[in-house]
Parts: structure tokens; C-alpha cells; sequence
């Protein structure tokens, strides 16, 4: 799949010279661990083709780059150097029309001790841009328009998109600058709490939800055509955002309760979708494989329905396990279950679990129109509303 991309031979920043104008730091293979290939008969590599070519790919949730070779040796001075490069040869070996890419995140310590900051984001989110810019395969998309372009002309469209909104600090017109910027999605909170509520990993006694300035922030970003992400965020911010919202919100990646390794309640999805709103489906180092990767997808359509589901798979070139275990330390331990496995079978970067992806919906036998629905179509039609 993704043959039919048109790929111009662009390497990431090649505009410059490696070494010399910035720090050149080995990057890590495709694969962290073994390749694997959903396997389909004849008739069904046939129709996987079809769907793959007749159908808008969307990945709600990436970080479509390329992390070092030693992550504990080279990860700080690889996020100071400021330049993540998109391996663009592999995504479009994927059948990819449109990715949402989530830049560093929570390892956006380009400047600063811990990350998050203005200068940070500003300075990923730019860097990133004028990449993106020297390619001919990948652009900036702007709205719903452009994925289909992308698909038509094999090409990538990127939207930039961010897990926290911790950088506007108290400056609702931050949001603006960003839209500017190009971010067309940003996230409530990233695990922690900041102005606007409280993060997931952040309750105490008490979950306190949306905060007034939280609310005024949720309205601002709808007025100015950003899509809300409650990803990360606490179940009472979660609700108390899709209670104010006036548009749908929307969950970017996550895992369920009703399949292993997930931890999200069904009111948590009942909510946004309720409001329209789309919710992906994750890949997580808490689960083994596609496999399980499929369950969740399952309990969610039957959940919510085919009309508010998608993928957002949150994977990486390198190794996933390797990162995680670098960023939490020694209390970082992988479920009993899962001890021994060292990387996600089938997910372990966006090209592989692309193609898995559009491999496992055929193998289970689904139906064109819901296929079409959960690659892309579903969030096609909600962004075109949120982003008019």
C-alpha cells in the first residue's frame, strides 16, 4: 500500500547540512521490533488495495517522526537541537492521505527545563512548518479540502495539532496566534493540570473539571475554528467541556475499559459523542498488539456507534517502549501480562500500523460504508463543521 504516493525524494531539513548547521544525531530504523503483516487472502489483498485507493486514510493522532537510535543517550540533546525529521519515504509507504501530527508534546524542552512553555511550542511548531514547506509529497493542510487533495494528487496533508493548551498560560489570544500558526486542534490538558482543568494523571482528592477560564477557553478556540481535544484530560473536564462546547469536541486517541489495557469509562465517550464529536481509537504500550488494538475499535462501534469512531494510533518512528521507560524512570513497568514484549506487534510506527489498520477492517469482513466512515469519513464531515 501507498505505492501509488508521490514521493519526491525530500529528507527532512536536507535544505541544510547535517553537522554543521545543526547537530546530527543517528536516528533510529523503522522498526523497533519484528515487522508484522496482517495476513489476508488473495481476494481480500485485492479489496484492501481497493479501500486503501478509493478511500480518505485520516490519522486522528501522531507523532509522524523520527525519535534517536539510543533514545537514553540522545533524547535531550535531539529535542534541544529543535528539529524532528518525518521520515517522508516511509509515511508515504503508508496509504496516509492526512495526519495529525502532535510535534514533541511533553518532550517540548527545546528551551526550557520542563516543557510546555510558549517559546517551546512556538518554536516546534515553526521548525516543523518550514520543514514540512521544502517538500513537494507532504503540506500544511488548512481544512477538510486539503485531505482530499492530498488524496487525489498522492500527497500528505499534515495537520499541526497539539496535546495541551498549558501554553497560553492565562492569554486567550495565544489561541488565535496559534491558529495562525496553522494548529487546527489542541488538546484541554496533557495528563497535568493547567489553567483550564484538570489533566487525567493529575486528581487528587477531588476532580474540579473545566475551570471558568477553561470554559471561556473552549468557546474562544470554537469561535476560532480549532477542534477541542478532551485527550488527557480528567473525566470531569472531559464532561464539563462537552457540556459548554457549542461545537462537537473530540478524544484523538484512547483506550477503553471494555478491552484490555484501556482505562476510559463508556460515559467519558458517551458524552462526546453526544455532541457529534469523533472518538480514535490508541495504540498504547498497555496493550500487545493489533489484535487487542481491534478490540478496542470493536467495543467502541458498538458503543458509540460507527458514526463516532476513527483511528489515532499515537506511534512513532523508534522505540516507543524505550522513550516511556526513559520519560517515567524506574516506575515505569509494563502490565504483568505484557512483561517480556518489547514492542506493539503490528503498530509499531504509523507506516506499519497503517497498513495493518486497513488490513484488519477488511479481514474482520466490514462493511464499505463503515470503513469508509472510520478511515476518514467520519472526521471529514465533523471537522468540516467545527472548522467552518
Amino acid at each position: 500500500m501507498g505505492t501509488d504516493k508521490r514521493y519526491d525524494g525530500y529528507d527532512s531539513y536536507s535544505y541544510l547540512d547535517a553537522g554543521t548547521d545543526y547537530e546530527d544525531i543517528p536516528l533510529a530504523d523503522e522498526h523497533a521490533g519484528e515487522p508484522y503483516e496482517v495476513p489476508l487472502s488473495e481476494a481480500e489483498e485485492a479489496r484492501a488495495e481497493d479501500v486503501a485507493a478509493e478511500n480518505t486514510v485520516v490519522s486522528f493522532h501522531e507523532h509522524a517522526f523520527s525519535f534517536p537510535a539510543d533514545i537514553a543517550a540522545d533524547i535531550n540533546d535531539y529535542v534541544r537541537r529543535g528539529r524532528c525529521p518525518m521520515p517522508y519515504e516511509s509515511l508515504a509507504n503508508s496509504p496516509l492521505d492526512a495526519v495529525f501530527d502532535f510535534h514533541l508534546d511533553g518532550l517540548s524542552y527545546v528551551h526550557s527545563k520542563n516543557g510546555w512553555q510558549w517559546e517551546d511550542i512556538v518554536s516546534d511548531v515553526g521548525m516543523r512548518a518550514c520543514d514540512v514547506m521544502h517538500s513537494d509529497y507532504a503540506f500544511r493542510a488548512e481544512g477538510v479540502d486539503d485531505f482530499e487533495r492530498a488524496r487525489e494528487e498522492g500527497k500528505l496533508a499534515v495537520v499541526p495539532a497539539l496535546e495541551s493548551a498549558a501554553m497560553i498560560e492565562n492569554d486567550l489570544d495565544r489561541i488565535e496566534i496559534l491558529y495562525g500558526m496553522g494548529v487546527r486542534l489542541m488538546g484541554i490538558t496533557y495528563t497535568r493540570s493547567n489553567a483550564l482543568g484538570v489533566g487525567g494523571r493529575d486528581i487528587h482528592e477531588r476532580d474540579g473539571g473545566l475551570t471558568g477560564f477553561g470554559a471561556e477557553a473552549v468557546e474562544r478556540m470554537q469561535k476560532v475554528g480549532m477542534a477541542v481535544s478532551t485527550s488527557h484530560a480528567s473525566p470531569q473536564t472531559t464532561l464539563d467541556a462537552c457540556a459548554v462546547a457549542e461545537k462537537p469536541v473530540f478524544d484523538t486517541h484512547t483506550l477503553t475499559t471494555g478491552a484490555p489495557g484501556g482505562s476510559t469509562e463508556d460515559e467519558i465517550y458517551e458524552a462526546v459523542a453526544d455532541t457529534g464529536g469523533v472518538i480514535a481509537v490508541a495504540s498504547s504500550s498497555t496493550i500487545d498488539g493489533i489484535d487487542t488494538f481491534f478490540q478496542h475499535f470493536d467495543y467502541l462501534l458498538d458503543l458509540v456507534g460507527p458514526d463516532h469512531v476513527a483511528f489515532g494510533p499515537d506511534v512513532l518512528y523508534g522505540d516507543h517502549r524505550e522513550l516511556l521507560r526513559v520519560l517515567v524512570g524506574p516506575d515505569f513497568a509494563l502490565p504483568e501480562e505484557l512483561q517480556g514484549l518489547e514492542y506493539v506487534k503490528g503498530l509499531e510506527n504509523p507506516t506499519e500500523a497503517w497498513n495493518n489498520i486497513v488490513r484488519r477492517l477488511v479481514a474482520d469482513g466490514h462493511d464499505d460504508e463503515t470503513i469508509e466512515k472510520v478511515l476518514g469519513g467520519n472526521l471529514e464531515r465533523v471537522l468540516e463543521e467545527v472548522w467552518d
